[in-house]
């Protein structure tokens, strides 16, 4: 039900500066067609999750909370909303909170005491216990929740997703364990484990896995759901434009004015670019032959054309 966002520097350092979140980003990712595989632990590991395979398209907006949600959940900044949760959020220099949560399964309300999302700044080694309490509120039942969430960065190394590598990538792994009562009775428990892989130049993770589990032994409810995404980045190639082979080329590279196609455009009829963190910032269609991009900053971007054949990308330089 959770998973960390942010962003490593150089040394695999999460900061305020470069991993909050903003309202009004629209980060770029997919689901995940296949099994995550987090047993990699330690310094200078391999996260093998070369057998992952690129599944539909799984947005996330971040906007700016309503006076009303605010009023609920007192504190909030920013809210969150993807993979069917929502998640509000409460910032700060030091930190990134949470105030509220809402999956499909319960609703927590972080309103006693906010707990930490992630604290700034965070390296290899990081490690923090919080406490946390509120209220839930579910199908079944009403009540109150309080335990803890420990964030660590457990894990540094070498990421493998599908065909791409990434280096210097850090692991966050946050741990939830809520317990729950009902007019003082304990009722049940909330676990919620989420591991997020971020390198030294995607603001949101390249890849979130989360297993969140809800156990009410008195109704028989004992439920578990997995999740995993990643950032559409992850799945575009970064070699030579493959569509060459086809016999359509794409040049300048780098372009100032347009992208312009040569070749059998026929089999193409809409280009997306995308920004290096997986933000789609501009879609188009081709058949005129070029695409205009005088509009974009200076920066690297991905260009992905799509038609009657198999999609196709390619990395260029905006000048």
């Amino acid at each position: 039900m959770l998973s960390t966002y942010g962003l490593c520097s150089a040394q695999t350092t999460i900061t305020k500066a470069f991993n909050d979140p903003i309202a009004g980003e629209t980060p770029s990712y997919v689901s995940i067609n296949g099994t995550v595989d987090n047993s990699a632990t330690g310094a200078n590991t391999t996260f093998n999750n070369a057998a992952l395979t690129q599944g539909a398209a799984s947005a996330t907006v971040y906007s700016t909370p309503t006076s009303g949600e605010v009023t609920t959940y007192p504190g909030s900044t920013l809210k969150m909303i993807g993979s069917g949760n929502t998640i509000f959020y409460k910032q700060s220099a030091a930190k990134l909170e949470i105030t509220g949560l809402v999956t499909p399964d319960a609703t927590l309300n972080f309103s006693t005491n906010n707990g930490t999302y992630i604290s700034y700044p965070a390296a290899f080694g990081y490690s923090e216990t919080d406490t946390a309490q509120g209220t839930f509120t579910s199908s079944v039942t009403n009540g109150n929740f309080s335990g803890t969430i420990t964030i660590s960065a457990d894990a540094s190394g070498t990421l493998i997703i599908g065909t791409k590598t990434y280096n210097n990538v850090l692991r966050i792994k946050s741990v939830q364990n809520f317990n729950l009562t009902v007019s003082s009775f304990p009722v049940g428990t909330v676990t919620n484990t989420a591991y997020s892989y971020y390198d030294s130049t995607h603001k949101f993770p390249l890849l979130s896995y989360t297993s969140a589990n809800i156990n009410v032994p008195a109704i028989g409810m004992n439920q578990t759901t997995t999740g995993a995404q990643a950032l559409n980045e992850t799945f575009l190639a970064v070699n030579d434009f493959s569509a060459k082979k086809e016999g359509l080329k794409i040049y300048p590279n780098p372009a100032q004015d347009f992208i312009e196609f040569k070749g059998q455009t026929e089999n193409y009829s809409t280009a997306k670019i995308y920004s290096l963190d997986g933000k789609l910032i501009k879609t188009s269609g081709i058949k005129t032959g070029k695409v205009q991009v005088s509009e974009l900053p200076p920066a690297a971007y991905f260009i992905e054309v799509s038609g009657n054949k198999k999609a196709e990308s390619s990395k260029f330089i905006k000048k």
